[in-house]
């Protein structure tokens, strides 16, 4: 597959099939992506992986604390800005809108709504998932660095066929997270991911979100 192809076809998968991914593909997609750029090839990313009972694990855990707190707590890090403008919070929602017309669920039905919303703990189905951290020494620099890192898992993840869905969902119970995975305090939580094979019948993942066009955020100049 050519990076094109890989970038054309990635998207946010949030239905997945329980079909198995073997260790040694999850091997060698980390192996190969921690060859993404890093400013003074610091690699300042840390990855913990997850199959069978220790993800199965990892989402009892989240669910028990979601009965105390539904959405977990207070991630240490702004996900969003906290009074974003626009254009980006009318992107926002509308992706959020199409998401759920794609199973036809409308803005009032909220039970619905959180049902699905609720996969995210469940890394959508997926047979494997990913817990990303990084130091809290580092700066805007190291987390553009983290970022990197985490494409070229997804675009990898499409030359063997599987799909992915980066999940900041995850940040809120970071507090749940460090102490199942005994992540030092060093270091902040900073999103999942789920990966495997898309299940291509759930309706959900037939979302393709849209992309601005190149006059909106690019300037381009020849001349002096």
């Amino acid at each position: 597959m050519k990076v094109s192809e890989a970038l054309a076809t990635r998207k946010s998968i949030r239905a997945f099939r329980p079909d198995p991914v073997p260790r040694e593909i999850i091997e060698e997609i980390l192996v190969a992506s921690a060859r993404a750029p890093s400013g003074g090839n610091l690699q300042p990313w840390k990855v913990h992986v997850l199959f069978g009972a220790a993800k199965d694990e990892l989402v009892r855990r989240t669910k028990e604390q979601m009965k105390i707190n539904p959405r977990g707590g207070t991630p240490e890090y702004h996900i969003y800005p906290p009074d974003l403008t626009e254009p980006y919070a009318t992107r926002r929602f509308r992706v959020g809108e199409q998401m759920y017309a794609t199973m036809g669920i409308p803005r009032e039905d909220r039970a619905r709504r959180l049902q699905q919303f609720v996969k995210n703990w469940e890394f959508f189905g997926a047979p494997v998932g990913m817990i990303f951290s990084i130091d809290r020494q580092m700066q805007e620099g190291q987390w553009a660095d983290l970022g990197g890192f985490l494409q070229s898992i997804m675009l990898l993840a499409r030359e063997y066929g599987l799909h992915t869905c980066p999940q900041e969902a995850w940040a809120p119970f970071h507090e749940v997270i460090r102490a199942y995975l005994n992540v030092p305090k060093e270091e902040i939580i900073f999103c999942g991911m789920a990966v495997g094979y898309a299940d291509e019948t759930a309706p959900v993942n037939t979302l393709v979100s849209e992309r601005a066009p190149l006059a909106e955020w690019c300037v381009v100049r020849e001349d002096a």
